[in-house]
């Protein structure tokens, strides 16, 4: 009796046993990604410290507004062809080289276009508040030399090296630290000395990724390739444009209604809510990565509804927890990080809403939607413009400007939400 009521118990621990052996692998790669996300967490952090305190609380959110632009706009480099290089990684991996000439030919194609778009931008946003070479100097170092490092991680996770992806992005992240810390110890503190510490230390990145890091593989150009996924391409890249403009327009918007000052505030916040998408990312490309090759892996609502509930808890336990020390501790990040503190905790939901809009825009990216993603994100930025724009021109008080905050990312959620399991329920594109 006792043998037969102990079976039922062994065949639990084999079933336990087996499913952890079949995916030895996937938990491997997985804490792999994410030690590379914690490492970049600890260096981001040490950045931002360093950064935030050693400018004035205005000429960061100089920075800050013309860092998001440069973010923005460096997804116009080579026309989005980022997108078929990191399909091709993970699917086709012996086209690499083929793909990364197509790749730097594009780039070089494209410059005019991003040199255009980047001057519109300056005129409508920066004009009399940045001067213009430093916000050259900051789109410069973000478009052309920490976009093609970023290539070099998107093409080591689409390989499935989490762990070579990981130490570079630790090592990424680490050298924008230094250049912060040097700028700190040096003798000027203005917004255009640390445009020129910032270049130095993404082009120290960018030679590091490519020396070290990047897959050895003969580069041939083959234009048939590339004009066949170049519709595509340019679909993502104008979805990344608007994604990116539906990100941090809200630091654009600041800038240009509130004022530098103000736009240091709030990008402070905001910088504070962005380390906790961190790991968030890691998640959402591991599971972009199983999409591409199994396109109804969320077919289910319980999994959906469950990987959006973990999303959200994980973001908003890591803001409270902050939010928990700097009201102990205000200075624990600095005394112009101290300023902000106290608003903290009032974006309490935002850092998940956010995340959530981010991890549902790479879904239809991971089926091969890219049409409709770039109409939903073009639909989801003027949203939140009108949010926004109306939160900034009738809320004069900080602290419930911040707590409105929350009311305007539920609702591009929502938005996000619908638009997004609508268009799920077609097919999913090949690949």
């Amino acid at each position: 009796m006792t043998q037969a009521s102990d079976m039922p118990q062994r065949r639990t621990f084999a079933r336990i046993g087996h499913f952890v052996a079949t995916r030895r692998k996937l938990v491997f790669d997985y804490f792999s990604a994410i030690s590379g996300a914690g490492g970049r967490l600890v260096f981001s952090l040490a950045y931002f410290i360093a950064l935030a305190n050693t400018l004035s609380i205005a000429e960061f959110g100089m920075f800050a507004t013309a860092s998001a632009a440069g973010i923005m706009l460096s997804r116009i480099l080579a026309f989005g062809f980022i997108s078929a290089l990191y399909r091709t990684a993970t699917i086709r991996p012996n086209l690499i080289g083929t793909f990364t000439a197509g790749f730097l030919l594009l780039s070089l194609l494209s410059l005019p276009f991003l040199a255009a778009a980047s001057y519109v931008v300056y005129l409508i946003f920066f004009a009399g508040t940045v001067p213009l070479s430093a916000y050259a100097a900051v789109v410069f170092a973000e478009a052309l030399l920490w976009r093609p490092v970023e290539v070099a991680l998107i093409v080591n996770n689409g390989l499935g090296k989490f762990g070579r992806a990981a130490v570079l992005a630790i090592l990424a992240t680490a050298l924008r630290a230094v250049g912060a810390i040097l700028f700190m110890l040096g003798a000027q503190h203005t917004i255009g000395a640390w445009s020129q510490y910032y270049i130095g230390a993404n082009a120290a990145s960018l030679v590091v990724a490519f020396a070290f890091f990047y897959p050895r593989q003969r580069l041939r150009l083959r234009a048939e390739l590339y004009f066949r996924r170049l519709a595509d391409s340019l679909y993502v890249a104008g979805s990344e444009v608007l994604f990116y403009l539906q990100m941090e327009f809200d630091k654009l918007l600041v800038l240009s209604i509130g004022g530098p000052h103000l736009a240091g505030i709030y990008a402070i916040i905001m910088r504070l809510v962005d380390l906790t998408a961190i790991p968030i990312r890691t998640f959402s490309m591991m599971l972009v990565q199983r999409m591409m090759r199994a396109p109804e892996l969320l077919s289910r609502l319980a999994v959906k509804s469950g990987i959006e509930g973990g999303v959200f808890l994980v973001s908003t336990l890591a803001l409270v927890s902050l939010g928990i020390v700097l009201h102990f501790f205000p200075n624990a990040l600095g005394k112009n990080v101290a300023e902000a503190a106290p608003l903290v905790a009032l974006a309490v939901c935002v850092p998940g809403l956010r995340n959530l809009v981010e991890y549902q825009a790479e879904l239809l990216f991971a089926r091969g939607q890219t049409a409709v993603r770039a109409i939903n994100l073009g639909l989801l930025a003027g949203l939140k413009a009108v949010l926004l724009t109306y939160v900034l021109t009738t809320i004069p008080d900080m602290a419930n400007l911040v707590l409105s905050l929350n009311i305007v990312f539920l609702l591009l959620y929502l938005a996000s939400t619908l638009l997004t399991y609508s268009a799920m329920r077609r097919p999913a594109k090949a690949i």
